[in-house]
């Protein structure tokens, strides 16, 4: 079973990861373990852990993962019923959305831990963002955002500009040879977050595509970006099953943003405002209601926001 996983892992390295001179460098490694036995006996997990650090080691890519399937898709064999465990998956954690909240001042929230594909997903974002359409300011809590698709993070960060002019992104294909541009949509459901500011909030725990999010808006000069550097992983995966219970993931893409000319692997996205993450909302949530009691002519709004700027921790 663990020469047949072993063997299933290296064949889809070779075939699918972006950098093959990397993969077969890998590969050969992998293969001399094996040979003297450096995988024998081990369970899942610890086989999965050993491939995975030979594969970082060289690979220096932190998508790059050979590991135990989650329980919810070891039934998910084939590709339709792998993208139909990921679509049921998405609904059971309302498309990654944990909270949407008006705060005191009228500052709008959102937390927000997986980005899903815009298909399935962009009726869940439209809801989110039409409940936070009227608010003066935005914080967007990206903290435990784990990743998602590439799709969706063109579709949320659209909202934040006015048109469809705003070239976001690039991904470069590593099997067809062909770059694709994202660019802003020209229509989106419900109105957009235009003229406000908006503060991402990070930590070390920001991948993938919740990272993308940050680096688009970054490099566009829209967003504000407040917490710790991100974890660095900036090449689009595909998940393949190695067996019912192992899998692995390969990068067989690479984001090219159209503004810095590079993307954010192996270093994360650098806040724009560096402390530590647990004190992020805090700092964000004081520059928004600073930003409320600048322009807003309401006297309600105005105590609200005072009262609010009260109860914050000490700057």
């Amino acid at each position: 079973m663990g020469d047949d996983v072993i063997e299933k892992a290296l064949g889809l390295l070779c075939d699918r990861y972006i950098f093959p001179a990397k993969a077969a460098e890998a590969a050969t490694l992998i293969r001399a373990k094996r040979d003297a036995g450096a995988y024998d006996g081990l369970d899942e997990t610890a086989l999965g852990e050993r491939l995975t650090e030979v594969l970082q080691g060289i690979c220096a890519d932190k998508h790059l993962r050979v590991r135990p399937r989650g329980e919810d898709v070891r039934e998910a064999l084939t590709e339709e019923q792998i993208v139909a465990a990921y679509e049921q998956q998405l609904r059971r954690n309302n498309h990654g959305i944990a909270r949407v909240e008006r705060l005191e001042g009228n500052v709008g929230y959102l937390d927000v831990r997986q980005i899903p594909d815009a298909s399935v997903g962009g009726r869940a974002i439209a809801a989110a963002m039409e409940l936070v359409s009227h608010t003066a300011a935005l914080i967007v809590d990206l903290r435990k955002n784990r990743g998602g698709a590439p799709n969706g993070v063109i579709f949320w960060t659209s909202y934040f500009f006015p048109d469809d002019q705003t070239h976001l992104n690039d991904i470069y294909d590593g099997e067809s040879g062909r770059t694709r541009q994202f660019w802003s949509l020209a229509h989106l459901p419900g109105e957009r977050y235009l003229d406000r500011p908006v503060y991402l909030l990070t930590s070390d725990v920001t991948f993938s595509a919740g990272e993308e999010l940050c680096y688009n808006l970054q490099a566009q000069g829209r967003a504000t970006l407040v917490g710790a550097t991100t974890r660095g992983g900036a090449h689009p995966t595909e998940y393949f099953p190695l067996s019912p219970t192992m899998e692995i993931t390969v990068p067989v893409a690479r984001s090219v943003n159209p503004v810095t000319g590079t993307n954010w692997e192996g270093t994360g996205v650098v806040p724009d405002v560096e402390v530590p993450a647990e004190d992020a909302f805090a700092y964000a949530y004081r520059k928004a209601l600073d930003h409320v009691l600048a322009t807003g002519t309401s006297t309600a709004l105005l105590d609200e926001a005072r009262a609010a700027v009260a109860g914050l921790p000490s700057a």
